[in-house]
């Protein structure tokens, strides 16, 4: 039997409380816990504990009776062989033990009688159900779920085998046209489940086995909630809900009358049969759905109301109201998207996962990595096809934080089978996420898959042996049927002459990075929607590799062992930042390495942050037929120096903060024009217009103003502008020192945007002439503790111009790091509370452990890349 969409079970607090009912004012509390009881009642019984596992040589067992006494460890449901085995002190992320070629057991008792309906929403990935002995059930796909109908008999033996991949393996299929040396082994394309795991260079091979999807008992009670379907969509200025609710009971529809309330607006629902219920409330004048960056995502509580249950409104989770549209360009080469008819510039990172050996990770671990995101200005994640379908809570908490989101299919890179049996199992697959889904306003791009169409294309396929069915006909086909209002794509990358050519369609950049080029590439390149970019070796803070690597020194090789790099190649992504550690700030990396390996590591940390904010400011600038771009990737899936902007343990990396300078939806950037001097470009993304006042100055030594202007200006709503910097000022000034008429005449140029009411500082921007990292001064950095009502904070001031400023303090993190800082300005950082020893930031910041007065006064350093030596505190 296939699984449908369930609603939403009520959310739980720290404490594991469902929210209470909606009660009348007279109710006393028992009768509110009582109509709180019937609401959790209503849905599923998450089937989380008492759970054991073992694992046995392949084919060693063919039943449960066959199964050792001895050997069970505690496990936890949803959960992995590898979670359990962490959580028993039995695996090592860096060195884990291979688990997909033998077979693991799980096991719990069912204790009850009657007629039941069981639920596992994803197996990974060759699975056996057995129900007392009995195989009832098999399953050879982690990304589907399935319903089986039980009975109880007082106590009930549930088991769940996952068989060894080997024979799926090695089961002979269609010959496959390429070969993508990213995978090992290649045989995957046959098997639907994750790459994760399975990519040498990429990923620590923790393999993907066991429950790793919730499993749950439907409940028995009167209202209790089989699957319940909800969409929404907008018909002039009013949304619309559509709702379907079946039910586990009959209800006597004659006398059982329902209704849907939304917005203050209720409408009645229509009994379709003695099951299930349907119909559609208009919410009048909605407010729409906004990305974080371009307004507010408003989301409205759901409310069923049936007239035979007294005075309750069963919630049903919040809904809301957008439309999703792809601009092409005039002639038809470019892609970006329009978000209730307004453009918006995508920008954010790839996701991985949350925690690699769950494959889920805690709502905590998520909302911290969602709060990072939306803090850096960032609008959009994708979920690669070398990914998993994440969880319902990351698509519900992307509905909260008003974060897009990119959906790629589980597929990647291969050339997959076009045969009746794999083509089901994407169906089912496919049909089953975007019913999943469906309610969720955040989805704003589906895509076939990853790199599939370049592979092709690299191994030299001409153009007409490079479509796949799956991709041109399947997927789309049922995209249209399931979420019609979500734009499709077949391929990341794909639309141009190559499919990875970067100036038509969607590209995956790293012409920046990987491949090397000089910074203005990010221009001659002409990106349009860079699904992928500028994935560098980012190092992460010393508190991290002390912690979790164990060393600081890059040639170490626990170091190497955790640096990303593709197979085959002859370098890795630490080659490449080293690359531009040399061309941009003229410093030999190997040489400063061993002489200064601090240094060396400071220098790494700075010049990745300073890459990231300037090809990102030449995409948002004023002219730009850029629509997006997506960094690869948001966090580290090990510690080390990995692709993640966030490390392994939850703490931002350097490149996180470089990128925060440059995706505020109010902000100034600069753009190098050569001998046409600077560019300023003010955006604003907001609704409302702006008044602003612009200030332009120009430091020598990094403290003597020799050239200054300023003047208001005005930025109308959802508008970006660009003003030239020499026409700001009343004589000739070489901002860029282009035309070298003698010595440099500045060190550093700096655009402030205040309101001009408050004059507070809504962004800055600067511009270094000459990035080389010369010899170190003395900056005049001062720093001040103060104690506020939330905590702790800096003050932070310097005499001269301080570059790339960072706080370094074991018992907190800085809320912004890796900043320029004017002279004579005092600049004021929050202090945020770093994790316990062994546990990740993002467990600490959802367990209480906040920053207040009376928490451990903070002592530290605070660095610059530009001061000899550090400015000490407490």
């Amino acid at each position: 039997m296939d699984a449908l969409t369930t609603g939403p079970a009520p959310e739980h607090d720290d404490t594991g409380a469902a929210p209470s009912a909606t009660v009348d004012e007279t109710s006393t509390q028992v009768e509110a816990q009582a109509l709180a009881d019937a609401v959790e009642a209503i849905w599923p019984q998450r089937l989380d504990t008492g759970w054991q596992c073992v694992s046995t040589p392949a084919g060693a067992c063919a039943s449960p009776n066959d199964l050792p006494t001895g050997g069970w460890l505690a496990a936890q449901v949803p959960g992995t062989v590898a979670s359990a085995r962490r959580a028993a002190g039995l695996f090592d992320v860096m060195h884990p033990t291979p688990l997909a070629f033998d077979d693991h057991w799980y096991r719990v008792t069912l204790c009850g009688t009657g007629k039941r309906r069981l639920r596992m929403h994803g197996l990974a990935t060759i699975a056996e159900v057995w129900v007392d002995g009995v195989r009832r059930l098999d399953s050879e796909s982690m990304f589907v779920a399935h319903d089986l109908d039980i009975e109880l008999n007082g106590t009930t033996l549930l088991a769940l085998c996952f068989r060894s991949l080997t024979p799926a393996l090695a089961a002979k299929r269609s010959r496959a046209r390429w070969r993508p040396r990213l995978v090992s082994p290649p045989a995957l394309r046959n098997v639907r489940t994750t790459l994760l795991g399975h990519m040498p260079g990429w990923c620590p091979s923790v393999h993907a086995v066991g429950p790793w999807r919730p499993i749950e008992l439907l409940s028995d009670a009167r209202h209790a909630i089989d699957s319940m379907d909800v969409t929404s969509s907008i018909a002039g200025d009013d949304g619309l809900v559509s709702l379907t609710l079946h039910f586990v009971r009959s209800h006597d529809i004659a006398t059982c009358h329902a209704s849907l309330g939304c917005g203050g607006t209720v409408s009645p629902l229509q009994w379709i049969d003695a099951y299930t219920l349907a119909g559609t409330v208009r919410v009048p004048s909605v407010q729409r759905w906004w990305p974080h960056t371009h307004g507010t995502p408003t989301l409205y509580p759901l409310t069923l109301h049936l007239n035979d249950s007294g005075p309750v409104c069963w919630p049903l989770g919040p809904i809301g109201f957008r439309e999703i549209e792809v601009e092409r360009g005039a002639h038809g080469d470019g892609f970006a998207l329009r978000v209730n008819g307004v453009p918006v510039f995508c920008r954010g990172a790839c996701w991985t996962s949350a925690d690699l050996v769950t494959l889920t990770g805690t709502e905590a671990q998520l909302r911290h990595a969602f709060e990072l995101a939306r803090d850096a200005g960032m609008n959009m994640l994708r979920v690669s096809g070398t990914m998993v379908y994440e969880s319902d809570k990351f698509y519900a908490l992307a509905d909260e934080y008003g974060l897009l989101v990119w959906q790629d299919f589980a597929l990647a890179n291969f050339d997959y089978p076009n045969d009746e049996a794999f083509s089901a199992s994407i169906e089912r697959e496919a049909r089953q996420f975007l019913a999943r889904t469906r309610r969720h306003v955040s989805l704003a791009v589906l895509c076939g898959g990853s790199e599939a169409e370049q592979q092709a294309a690299m191994f030299g396929l001409p153009r007409s042996m490079r479509a796949q069915p799956v991709f041109t006909q399947q997927l789309p086909a049922i995209v249209a049927r399931e979420r019609p209002d979500v734009p499709y794509v077949c391929n990341s990358p794909s639309l141009g002459v190559w499919p990875f050519s970067t100036n038509e369609g969607i590209t995956h950049y790293y012409g920046v990075g990987a491949y090397q080029r000089p910074l203005d590439d990010a221009r001659r390149s002409q990106v349009r929607f860079a699904a992928e970019c500028l994935a560098f070796a980012n190092v992460p803070d010393d508190a991290t590799l002390h912690e979790a690597l164990g060393t600081i020194h890059s040639h170490d090789p626990r170091w190497k062992a955790a640096v990303p790099r593709d197979p085959g190649a002859g370098w890795d992504f630490d080659d490449v930042r080293d690359h531009y550690l040399q061309t941009l700030y003229a410093v030999e990396p190997a040489r400063l390495r061993y002489e200064n390996p601090e240094r060396y590591l400071d220098l790494s940390r700075a010049v990745v942050a300073e890459l990231m904010a300037d090809v990102f400011a030449e995409w948002r600038r004023a002219g730009s037929g850029c629509g997006g771009g997506l960094v690869w990737q948001l966090q580290d899936v090990r510690p080390g120096a990995g692709w993640g902007l966030i490390d392994a343990t939850g703490r931002p990396k350097s490149a996180l903060h470089g990128l925060a300078r440059a995706l505020q939806p109010i902000q100034a950037l600069f753009t190098d024009e050569g001998l046409n001097g600077l560019d300023i470009h003010l955006i604003n993304e907001r609704d409302h217009t702006l008044e602003a006042q612009l200030e332009l100055v120009c430091l020598r030594d990094g403290s003597v103003k020799v050239a200054a202007a300023s003047r208001a200006v005005q930025l109308a709503p959802r508008s970006t502008q660009r003003i030239s910097a020499a026409a700001c000022l009343d004589q000739f000034f070489d901002l860029t020192h282009a035309y070298r008429f003698g010595p440099r005449a500045h060190d550093v140029t700096i655009a402030t945007l205040r309101d001009a009411a408050s004059g507070r500082i809504m962004s800055e921007a600067f511009h270094l002439p000459d990035r080389r990292v010369g010899a170190l001064s003395d900056p005049g950095l001062t720093v001040a503790v103060e104690r506020v009502d939330d905590g702790w904070q800096l003050v932070v001031e310097a005499k001269r111009f301080a570059r790339f400023v960072h706080i370094i303090d074991s018992r907190y993190r800085a809320a912004h790091d890796w900043f320029h800082l004017v002279p004579n300005r005092p600049c004021i950082v929050p202090l945020l509370p770093s994790a316990p020893q062994g546990a990740t930031v993002a467990r600490a910041s959802n367990s209480g452990c906040k920053a207040d007065a009376t928490s451990a006064a903070p002592a530290g350093e605070v660095r610059a890349l530009n001061a000899a030596s550090p400015t000490f505190y407490g």
